[in-house]
């Protein structure tokens, strides 16, 4: 069966172009045009990825993107009207996967989708990576610390086992969205930033550090 795509904005016609789109690639999907009916929804048709506008009638989309991340890992694509960074970042802090600010090419909003879920689909290797304390199971999607299983969202168990398969390596910003997120990206990279921050502080203990090169990226050393 198609993965269910719930769209939740409250300007209809954008709805309605990105069903079109999404329709025509052979997703299924569901609209809904406010924050109280997007929780509704996500909780009765469990879709397999939420494209979420940020400015929505009686919740907004921060508000839903907390509540649903804290229950589940579903994938989630913020919109946003305006091309603010703290938008974004706050966002991506909440849990999103990926951001794309109004108005978007509908064609891209479906390649985003994609590379979205491509990336979410656990990896059919069984190949397991030990980095001092650190253990990295592939198969399993897991990471642990000296036998402490790390809770990581989606996008960055990808981003650290880009990092930890490949130590002392660097990485642009863009060369880790490219592997991580799976597309490249033509716009801000500060969604690396943010995840990078995040794997910092879960990583605290285990003898591994994500480095800051100036001007060019980031590897992991210990």
């Amino acid at each position: 069966m198609s993965t269910l795509i719930l769209l939740v904005d409250d300007e209809r016609k954008i709805t309605e172009l990105a069903r079109l789109y999404l329709e025509n690639d052979g997703f299924r999907v569901s609209a809904v045009h406010d924050g109280e009916r997007a929780l509704k929804a996500f909780h009765t048709e469990s879709p397999g990825l939420v494209v979420l506008d940020l400015m929505l009638p009686l919740m907004d989309g921060y508000e839903v993107c907390r509540r649903i991340r804290a229950q589940s890992d579903v994938p989630i694509l913020m919109l946003t009207a305006r091309d603010e960074d703290v938008d974004k970042i706050v966002g991506l802090e909440l849990g999103a996967d990926d951001y794309l600010t109004k108005p978007f090419n509908p064609r891209e909003l479906v390649a985003r989708i994609k590379a979205i879920l491509r990336r979410a689909q656990p990896t059919h290797k069984t190949q397991r990576v030990q980095l001092g304390a650190l253990a990295l199971d592939l198969d399993r999607r897991e990471v642990t610390v000296q036998n402490r299983l790390l809770q990581l969202r989606t996008k960055e168990f990808d981003l650290l086992a880009v990092l930890v398969q490949h130590p002392r390596i660097v990485f642009t910003r863009e060369k880790l969205l490219e592997l991580a997120w799976g597309y490249d990206f033509a716009g801000e990279t500060r969604t690396v930033d943010v995840h990078i921050a995040h794997l910092r502080k879960k990583l605290a203990g285990s003898g591994l550090e994500i480095e800051t090169i100036t001007g060019v990226g980031y590897k992991l050393v210990g």
